[in-house]
């Protein structure tokens, strides 16, 4: 874990932490994180449960939650390019790590030296795999068989076909076949259960080889959707997994710094394009956040046409009070009006919560008509990060 460092104030020599004075910044609790994935687990039942990391543990920091997964027990991994398992290699020394895009000619050096699991979605990739173990020492690798979703993986007749293909190269070895839910976030989908019964199949043709269907949705819908391996990636991080439920506890606090606050009298405008008049005189806080640390622009609230018809827009918290944006959200700055919180209770320099245990990630997501994946995977770089364990 890393830890936030003091740096030294040399006109006072007064020492300082920069998360106190970060314009933007963001708490990361690895003790909830390892929760959410033991409670995933305990879910799992009898199957083996994974541990999702790509697009930088969704946007929270691989070293961190990688090591924080690792350390709570996930032995499996899954990342979306090599270079994520790489990077992760270094903090799960003895974990099986997938490589949920496969491999491609050139990178065959850097999957064998990084001991990499390529997961083999297409034709391409497995005739170029029969040929790179035709020359070197047997490697596992994945198939990622399609059961429905049109996206990645080999049709499902192609996949029975190279189950059952007696001159098929004995050293090919595959350690899991695969294969994704398309719709486990509408329990009542029946199509589900379509891509369960035709990935039992493949369950069966491969007897003999680990087998997993299901992401953090597919989790909760029962055992049987479960095999040997489950693969929680939104859950994990705190976010909606089935539309409705509850999710498990928060991970992620984004946080901005209010750099102003000023009166405005009813009537005037505000932010870009005049879009919101005041209907009454208020009090609005300048927070320094916008659409460069991944606070979308579509949670803005008025003037966003891609939003027409959906909601107001997002809400923050500061004073113990949720309070509106008000206009647009520009490049650096989002305006809230905190004309109902108490004067005393709210101060430049003050940190307005954007999401996290006050402000629910999917429901600011919603705000901006998305969805708590593209939210958290959206966070700048000018985030000043912090990260606690269950310890702290």
């Amino acid at each position: 874990m890393i830890d936030i460092s003091e740096t030294e104030d040399f006109d006072n020599g007064v020492a300082y932490d920069p998360f106190d004075t970060a314009p933007v910044r963001l708490t990361v609790d690895l003790g909830a994180l390892s929760e959410n994935w033991r409670d995933m687990a305990r879910r799992s039942g009898g199957a083996r449960t994974a541990a999702v990391v790509k697009a930088d543990a969704y946007g929270l920091g691989l070293e961190d939650c990688g090591t924080a997964l690792y350390e709570a027990g996930a032995r499996d991994f899954f990342v979306a390019v090599p270079q994520e398992g790489a990077t992760l290699r270094t903090y799960a020394p003895d974990a099986r790590i997938y490589v949920l895009s496969g491999i491609w000619p050139g990178q065959e050096d850097f999957f064998f030296d990084h001991d990499l699991v390529p997961v083999l979605a297409s034709e391409e990739q497995l005739a170029f795999w029969m040929s790179v173990i035709a020359d070197r020492d047997d490697h596992p690798c994945a198939l990622h068989v399609d059961t429905g979703f049109n996206r990645l993986g080999l049709p499902l007749e192609d996949a029975l076909a190279l189950a059952d293909d007696v001159s098929r190269p004995a050293s090919f070895s595959p350690v899991l076949v695969m294969s994704h839910l398309h719709s486990g976030d509408n329990p009542s989908s029946p199509l589900s259960r379509v891509q369960l019964e035709a990935f039992q199949q493949i369950a069966e043709a491969f007897e003999g080889i680990e087998a997993s269907l299901s992401a953090s949705a597919g989790i909760f819908l029962g055992s049987e959707y479960h095999f040997d391996l489950t693969r929680p990636g939104i859950a994990v991080y705190g976010g909606e997994a089935v539309n409705g439920m509850q999710p498990l506890k928060p991970v992620a606090k984004a946080e901005a710094r209010i750099v102003q606050i000023r009166e405005a009298a009813a009537g005037s405008t505000v932010s870009y394009g005049a879009t919101h008049q005041l209907s009454r005189n208020s009090r609005l806080a300048v927070v320094s956040a916008g659409y460069a640390d991944g606070y979308l622009r579509s949670l803005s609230g008025s003037g966003v046409p891609l939003r027409a018809g959906g909601t107001s827009g997002a809400f923050g918290f500061v004073g113990n009070t949720r309070v509106p944006v008000l206009g647009r959200v520009t490049m650096d700055m989002v305006i809230f009006d905190i004309t109902d919180v108490p004067e005393g209770d709210v101060r430049v320099g003050d940190y307005i919560e954007l999401f996290g245990p006050n402000i629910p990630l999917d429901e600011a997501a919603r705000a901006g008509g998305t969805i708590g994946y593209e939210l958290l995977t959206s966070l700048g770089l000018r985030h000043e990060r912090r990260y606690i364990d269950a310890n702290d």
